[in-house]
């Protein structure tokens, strides 16, 4: 049995990798599962398919809060950690907001060297969840 933060490790593995290559997720799936060190189970596969297929608006989202970085500027490894946490945050009704930005923030501390990508992923996510909470509170 996976744990909660294995299953988003490896969906983050996962979406950077895919992100990196223009290979079809189904063979990064199977290289995956070859090399035996990234969790491939439904888990994992429903955050990564579900980040893909809503990845359009999780980047407008994310460009909406980094007004000052161009997604462009953005490393492929924050984006992948922002797209995972705003899609658990927007479509997973199991993850508590606040949970998915701490395991945002850990990810980041767990693979970045610099703190201040750290921040950035804080920051931004904070910033969203606010909003979020905000609009729901405003449509109740």
């Amino acid at each position: 049995m996976s744990t909660r933060h294995e299953i988003r490790d490896s969906a983050m593995k996962l979406l950077y990798e895919s992100s990196l290559r223009d290979d079809p997720m189904i063979a990064l799936y199977a290289l995956a599962e070859e090399i035996d060190e990234i969790i491939v189970n439904e888990d994992v596969r429903a955050l990564v398919d579900g980040t893909l297929l809503h990845m359009e608006k999780l980047d407008g989202y994310i460009q909406k809060y980094s007004p000052k970085r161009a997604l462009s500027r953005i490393p492929k490894l924050e984006l992948s950690i922002l797209r995972l946490a705003m899609f658990e945050i927007l479509y997973d009704d199991k993850t508590p907001a606040n949970a998915a930005v701490s395991e945002a923030v850990n990810l980041m501390q767990e693979y970045s060297y610099y703190q201040e990508d750290v921040q950035f992923i804080n920051g931004l996510l904070g910033n969203f969840v606010r909003d979020q909470n905000t609009e729901q509170q405003a449509e109740q």
